[in-house]
This record gives structure tokens, C-alpha cells and sequence, in this order.
């Protein structure tokens, strides 16, 4: 049965990243985009990510533009948004798809292990989170509209 551990993505800067190397810490993992009205998310994830990184937890940030098409920029313009923007330093990955065929094999997997309301597979909008425990599987699904500082308890328990 897979677990987390056993995919890789890429970076935002094309190096390829196995999620192996996050065995043993919780994950964030969040589809992104820099013109959604959710956007200001990323201050509150990355203030998530200074809080819990030193305990070992890991936000990873999805940009995608299916939904709108509220990133269309590239990875580089993406990664100078965020960065000037919201001060993002945790780590951000290439621009994917989220759903459909094209739907990186990651997030086939996410969606498949903690499905939406009403058991749909499908994301319905940017900043769907999913948090992964240290095992590599998914704890919990989070709506677009749950904001980072709601997940504090949850991040906590994933933590001990």
C-alpha cells in the first residue's frame, strides 16, 4: 500500500524532491495559487511553518491553475510572488494539476486517500490542504476556506 514516502515532485526550481526525505515529520501539503482570493493564505501557512518546522513539521505549497486560471504564471514569477509577497520560506513545488488526467500522480493519491464532502475525488479550489502524518498517511483533508491558524490543534497532535 503507498504511503507519501513513496513519490517524488519537483521543486519549484525543476529539482526533483522525494517526499521520502520527510519520513518521520508531518506534511502540509496545499494547491496553491497567486490570484485567488484565498491567496493571503500563504501568510498564515508560512506562519505555520515558522511555528511547528523546528518540531518537524513540513509545508509544501502546489501552485495550480485549474481552478480560474489564477496562476498562469511561470514557476520562477510564482516563486517571486510568494517570496515578495507573503515572505514564503517553506518550500514551494513545481506548478501541477491537481484533477483530471493530467492530475499528478500526488495528488491522485492525496485525493483518493481523504476524499471531499460527499465522498468526491475531485479538489474544488485552490487551497485544499491535506495533512499527512509521519507514517505518510493522510490525517485529514482541509476545505479552501479552513485557514491555516484553524489547523494548530490538529498540525499539534500530528506533531507527538
Amino acid at each position: 500500500m503507498p504511503s507519501i514516502h513513496d513519490f517524488e515532485v519537483q521543486s519549484i526550481d525543476g529539482q526533483p524532491v522525494a517526499l521520502d526525505q520527510f519520513r518521520g515529520q508531518p506534511l502540509l501539503i496545499v494547491n496553491t495559487a497567486s490570484a485567488c482570493g484565498f491567496t493571503p493564505q500563504f501568510g498564515g501557512l508560512e506562519k505555520l511553518h515558522q511555528r511547528y518546522a523546528s518540531q518537524g513539521l513540513v509545508v509544501l505549497g502546489f501552485p495550480c491553475n485549474q481552478f480560474g486560471g489564477q496562476d498562469p504564471g511561470t514557476n520562477e514569477a510564482i516563486a517571486a510572488f510568494c517570496q515578495k509577497n507573503f515572505g514564503v520560506s517553506f518550500p514551494m513545488m513545481a506548478k501541477v494539476d491537481v484533477n483530471g488526467a493530467s492530475a499528478h500522480p500526488l495528488y491522485q493519491w492525496l485525493t483518493a486517500e481523504a476524499p471531499g464532502l460527499l465522498g468526491s475525488k475531485a479538489i474544488k479550489w485552490n487551497f485544499t490542504k491535506f495533512l499527512v502524518g509521519k507514517d505518510g498517511r493522510v490525517l485529514r483533508r482541509y476545505a479552501p476556506q479552513d485557514a491555516p491558524e484553524k489547523l494548530s490543534k490538529d498540525i499539534e497532535a500530528a506533531l507527538k
